[in-house]
């Protein structure tokens, strides 16, 4: 029967469950941190329940438990947005469960470096997207435009791809948190250093990018214009650069802490290739389209890694 296939895809017996929200920004934050709460709590719930199985799958199903709070509010509000801060809380509690899961009474420095960095790391993500962050009365670009393209089946593709494919990605990157928490592991040594030098570079990187960024954009002299100076000067996505970068750390985290398992590059290898194949491309054609010097951009400055240096 095909009525009810489209109206699987289309979610509509989910429609009474909408809501319209004339919320400020205000209280859209405080909204917006109630989700959050629930989410945390659910996966608290959730890990409880799955206590018995192995860290991987009990975070993995708390992981999945919290998504599907943030969807449901999503879904409520008409506004796949309210899931964009996931990215950035999620490292650190993942990073507190594993404290809790191995039931550690004090940190070595290395699990030190690692929780700080993942820490520093949510921190400016998180209010980097609540300071410009206008409330639930706008949603991410993106997902305007996966509203047109996708029409009736909009719903399943949010859930799909904004909400469970990212939350897949970063606990992909997360687990190389496992092997840095489960045991006291090598001493320290060389790839601490280069670690701790990679990770918490990362974070100061993609900080300052962003700084710069936002200083460019509240000047009404450069409404249309694209940002050529600072680490913009060097490569067309510092603020990216910075992210994969931050997730290679930690890997090299793992790596220090003894681990051999290939399976630690998944996370940063899958984030890696995301941002070359789908992020990337998705904001460079979105410039292209509304910025025509864009292209002369494009053809002197490096994509992502500042290799190209010059007066």
């Amino acid at each position: 029967m095909p009525w009810i296939y489209e109206e699987i895809l289309n979610f509509s017996y989910l429609r009474p469950m909408m809501i319209k929200t004339t919320l400020n920004r205000t209280g859209s934050i405080w909204l917006s941190l109630f989700i959050y709460v629930l989410a945390i709590f659910s996966a608290v719930i959730t890990a409880r329940l799955f206590s018995q199985f192995h860290p991987l799958i009990m975070i993995a199903a708390a992981d999945f438990s919290a998504t599907l709070v943030v969807f449901i509010f999503s879904l409520a509000l008409n506004n796949s947005s309210a899931y964009d801060p996931y990215w950035s809380v999620k490292p650190f509690v993942i990073a507190m469960a594993y404290f809790f899961i191995f039931n550690m009474e004090s940190l070595n420095l290395r699990q030190s470096m690692v929780m700080t960095g993942i820490f520093l790391y949510g921190l400016r993500l998180t209010s980097n997207f609540y300071r410009d962050w206008p409330g639930f009365s706008h949603e991410d670009w993106r997902y305007v435009g996966f509203r047109k393209k996708f029409g009736k089946t909009y719903w399943l593709i949010s859930f799909l791809a904004i909400h469970l494919f990212p939350t897949i990605m970063v606990y992909l990157g997360c687990m190389a948190m496992l092997p840095v928490f489960s045991s006291s592991g090598n001493p320290l040594n060389g790839w601490d250093i280069f670690a701790a030098i990679v990770l918490f570079g990362s974070v100061l990187y993609a900080f300052i990018a962003d700084e710069q960024l936002r200083r460019f954009r509240n000047k009404p002299v450069n409404k249309g214009k694209i940002i050529t100076t600072g680490l913009w000067n060097y490569s067309r996505h510092p603020n990216y650069f910075g992210e994969i970068s931050t997730w290679w750390g930690l890997a090299m985290f793992a790596i220090a802490a003894g681990c051999e398992n290939w399976w630690i590059l998944l996370g940063p290898v899958a984030i890696t290739l995301m941002f070359f194949f789908a992020s990337i491309p998705m904001i460079e054609k979105r410039h292209l389209e509304k910025r025509p010097d864009y292209r002369n951009y494009i053809s002197r400055t490096p994509v992502l890694v500042p290799l190209k240096f010059r007066k």
